[in-house]
């Protein structure tokens, strides 16, 4: 049996922000409901007014913009980055978290925002956003602000929103650079109208081991991008109380010379910057392993392409 609660589904942006806005007891955001409805029936979370935004179409496009970049309203569904065109070609990291998070119903539900907003160390979906400089776009009657997706989480389950806030959606800057450049790293690029060459990142990758094939959390999951001027990005799930990106690992490799010796370095260097724990699903020893395993391997496989691309 369920609590008693209000249930209220509001019709517009402004309409759901001044439900948040008004209410003084607990609320509770019902996007994709694939954690919110587990919790409620385990009576783990007792609202006094759940707001379902899932019907908002300010919280439902995914739009890209060339130039720009990609903006993910917050009930944008899992499923629906798995299979966008856009997203595939110019992300590719977050179309593979995408396709690897739970099973393909439940990614018919899940969210993006839900994934973001859960706060949970092993969400799938955060480090590609982190590895692509996400940035929340946040909305309450008092305004708007954008947050950097690195500066949300302050522990397990926790963030920065405050009671009246709501996640609107996410953007990621372009990862298409127009230059005059030609060859070397415009390999990948098309020629514009102008001449200019659209560069694109060399490539980005998402590994993730759970307990089970297909629909698990993570135990470990890493996200990976070399972007056009080779530059490595990494970010981490399950490897510390929140998800992280790996700044110092990025630093260390980026001044190193762009050879296949960037793997093995990588992975000895990984374990230096994360900090992960023991619990029911894998010991820290194991988990340290594995980070090792997949930036070797993410490295490895980014530098091919890097090199091939320079062929």
């Amino acid at each position: 049996m369920l609590t008693n609660f209000e249930y209220a589904k509001p019709i517009t942006l402004t309409h759901a922000v001044q439900c948040l806005a008004e209410k003084e007891r607990e609320v509770k955001i019902l996007s994709g409901g694939t954690d919110l409805l587990v919790a409620l029936r385990r009576k783990q979370v007792q609202p006094a007014l759940v707001i379902d935004i899932k019907g908002l179409k300010e919280l439902t496009a995914l739009t890209y913009t060339p130039g720009q970049g990609l903006s993910i309203g917050a009930a944008v569904c899992v499923n629906r980055l798995a299979e966008a065109d856009v997203v595939r070609q110019y992300f590719p990291a977050l179309a593979a978290a995408a396709r690897v998070l739970a099973s393909y119903q439940l990614r018919n539900r899940a969210t993006v925002g839900g994934n973001i907003c859960n706060a949970s160390p092993a969400a799938d979906l955060v480090p590609p956003l982190l590895v692509y400089e996400g940035v929340l776009e946040v909305v309450s009657q008092r305004g708007s602000r954008r947050i950097p997706l690195q500066d949300f989480f302050t522990g397990v389950k926790q963030h920065v929103l405050e009671r009246d806030e709501l996640l609107q959606g996410v953007f990621l800057p372009d990862t298409t650079d127009a230059t005059g450049a030609t060859g070397a790293t415009g390999a990948t690029g098309a020629t514009s109208a102008t001449g200019m060459t659209n560069v694109t990142d060399v490539g980005g990758l998402y590994l993730k081991q759970g307990r089970l094939k297909g629909h698990d959390l993570s135990i470990i999951g890493l996200a990976a991008r070399l972007n056009a001027a080779k530059q490595f990005r990494f970010a981490v799930a399950a490897a510390a109380p929140t998800p992280l990106r790996l700044f110092a690992l990025e630093e260390l490799l980026n001044a190193q010379p762009f050879t296949p010796a960037l793997a093995e370095l990588a992975a000895q260097a990984i374990n230096l910057y994360i900090h992960p724990i023991s619990d029911v699903r894998a010991t820290a020893e194991y988990r340290r392993h594995m980070a090792a395993v997949f930036v070797r391997r993410a490295v490895s496989s980014l530098v091919t392409a890097g090199g091939k691309q320079d062929g």
